[in-house]
């Protein structure tokens, strides 16, 4: 970039009034060196900016990629191991994929989630006040990505989430927006 620079710069030194470059003796070496000072510095100034430039790149290339990601989850029963209750199915949406949930059903509902995609593996918690009782409870709170593995290996991020619970068979829908950076 710095030397198309250079070179579009020189033709407006070089194309100054034939006049204004006609000189003599020390003053034509003057005006000589002068021209190749401005040229110099020009080029100096040029080749700055573009490495300022690709270091700017190269920063915003590090930076994490972020997603607004909207999603459901469709869980069924898998087992229970004491008080927690595993749960796995499929994920629908911007990040579709398999689903594994271990949750803890109580006054506050509290798990852990992994999503399976075919870009890598999803990492997190999340916990959900539940409203209503019955057989059908639906409950609305927050989740929280913490990790995963291929091009989510940084993953990072919140979202809200809120579904509904069948205490009669397990089943389990999960709806979540939020923003991912990964």
């Amino acid at each position: 970039m710095w030397a198309s620079l250079l070179m579009a710069s020189i033709p407006c030194i070089a194309a100054a009034p034939a006049a204004a470059r006609r000189t003599h003796g020390r003053d034509a070496r003057a005006a000589h060196i002068a021209r190749h000072a401005q040229a110099a510095h020009i080029a100096r100034h040029a080749h700055a900016r573009s490495r300022r430039a690709h270091g700017a790149r190269r920063r915003h290339a590090g930076h994490a990629a972020s997603l607004y990601a909207h999603d459901v989850a469709k869980l069924h029963y898998a087992g229970a191991l004491g008080e927690a209750v595993s749960e796995k199915g499929s994920a629908s949406g911007t990040l579709p994929g398999s689903m594994r949930v271990h949750m803890i059903f109580a006054s506050t509902f509290t798990g852990t989630f992994t999503i399976y995609t075919p870009n890598g593996r999803i990492d997190g918690h999340g916990a959900a006040k539940p409203h209503g009782g019955g057989i059908q409870e639906s409950f609305a709170g927050t989740l929280t990505v913490t990790g995963g593995s291929g091009r989510y290996r940084h993953a990072h991020g919140t979202a809200h989430l809120y579904g509904t619970f069948n205490r009669d068979n397990y089943a389990l829908t999960i709806k979540t927006a939020g923003t991912l950076r990964y």
